[in-house]
């Protein structure tokens, strides 16, 4: 499940996700957002993670196409987990996304917010 943040900084879109994620999740959630944000100038990306179960094979697809429909669009993207996987494979394959990409642990989501915004 995707749910979105609210009361960011102008500029900034989130969303927590917990549990397995689905393709709707994506596209009710995620693809609205993340549409405004490009047609209104870069996307600044807050994502907090707590649990995760996975992605739907669709949710997959939907992930990329996130990433590649708007790729020059791409600005931060703020990753805050304390899922140990997750955030070593960020580090890892961040380069591969467009913007730039950081991690920070679920009690540092405040300096996550401020970097992302900055």
């Amino acid at each position: 499940m995707i749910s979105r943040l609210e009361n960011l900084p102008n500029g900034v879109i989130g969303f927590e996700a917990s549990g397995k994620i689905s393709a709707e999740d994506y596209r009710d959630a995620v693809l609205p957002a993340l549409t405004r944000a490009a047609e209104a100038g870069e996307v600044r990306f807050l994502l907090v993670v707590r649990d995760f179960d996975g992605m739907s094979g669709g949710a997959l697809w939907e992930d990329l196409k996130v990433g590649a429909e708007h790729l020059r669009k791409w600005k931060r993207i703020a990753l805050v987990t304390d899922i140990e996987w997750m955030a070593h494979v960020t580090s890892l394959f961040g380069w591969m996304t467009p913007g730039e990409t950081k991690t920070f642990p679920l009690a540092d989501r405040d300096r996550a917010l401020a970097w992302a915004a900055g």
